[in-house]
């Protein structure tokens, strides 16, 4: 941490939102996917708390088709760091009856993840959950406050949220809502990229160019994987590739590209003109698809 001084004004916000939630909040936890901005999110925590620990665990939603590359990163930075770890499995919901399993052509877990979420919340008695969401990502995103409450169903009503103003975040709630907090909020995919460059962070190798077998639908660059349907006639190709975003397999496309080191991502992104969340094929099943699954509980 001998960058501790080392501060910019969204570093500074972020760590006093980090502040804040334990301040107002009684159990807090941070949601943790393995993707850059929960392990952006883990740095920011360290800063916020330093030379004390992170003082609330992590908890991973595990869809059960998750890249090998982003569970084999996040078992490794919990171990560097010596964090608490949650794992609850959509697996487990899906067993228990709760979800139906999705089939055909656009079959993904992303969907089934908020009934294993709001068990957890339930579980653990979580009142502020923290998350790596950002204003820039997508439309329904962009309405969110800071701490944005949810109600005692896990339900977001983006018509009631109340206002934010000079930095003021009231944490104030009602016996079973919970807050989601999004420390990031006001951060683009460059900020995030830039912050990660400057503080040499490691981050899960899928985020750089690969050769990986793909098939393409729709335009996109799928995975080809067992949890990932695929058509007879969809021919597999090697391709180099990235990921500009990482949720699980069934639900990540893939990009062209041969940015093998952060500062060449960094260039890339700076050039693109294809949005972070174009690479979402789950926010391509209808265009409120991201409000929708919000308005249900989903983070």
């Amino acid at each position: 941490m001998s960058s501790i001084l080392k501060t910019n004004a969204l570093e500074s916000e972020a760590i006093y939102i980090f502040r804040e939630v334990i301040s107002q909040f009684d159990k807090p936890v941070l949601l943790f996917s393995g993707g850059k901005d929960s392990i952006t999110l883990v740095r920011l925590a360290q800063k916020a708390f330093f030379p004390a620990k992170i003082p609330f665990p992590l908890l991973h939603v595990d869809t059960g088709h998750n890249f090998p590359e982003t569970i084999e990163f996040r078992d490794k930075l919990v171990a560097e760091l010596g964090l608490e770890l949650i794992v609850r499995n959509v697996q487990d919901s899906i067993d228990e009856g709760k979800v139906i399993e999705e089939t055909g052509r656009y079959s993904s877990r992303n969907m089934l993840q908020t009934t294993t979420l709001l068990d957890a919340i339930e579980e653990f008695k979580f009142d502020a959950c923290i998350g790596g969401a950002r204003r820039d990502e997508e439309k329904a995103r962009a309405k969110e406050r800071i701490f944005s409450v949810r109600d005692d169903f896990g339900q977001w009503d983006e018509k009631n949220q109340r206002p934010e103003l000079f930095d003021l975040l009231n944490g104030k709630i009602e016996n079973g809502q919970n807050v989601r907090v999004f420390p990031i909020s006001n951060w683009t995919e460059l900020d995030v990229w830039s912050y990660i460059e400057q503080e040499k962070i490691e981050i899960p190798s899928i985020y750089f160019s690969h050769k990986r077998k793909v098939f393409i639908r729709d335009g996109m660059i799928w995975s080809h994987s067992p949890f990932v349907y695929q058509e007879e006639d969809e021919a597999i190709e090697e391709r180099i590739v990235r990921f500009r975003t990482v949720g699980d397999m069934s639900c990540t496309a893939a990009v062209d590209s041969y940015a093998a080191t952060i500062a060449e991502v960094v260039g890339e992104i700076r050039t693109s003109t294809i949005s972070e969340r174009g690479a979402r094929i789950d926010d391509k099943r209808s265009e409120a698809a991201m409000e929708k699954r919000k308005q249900q509980g989903y983070f």
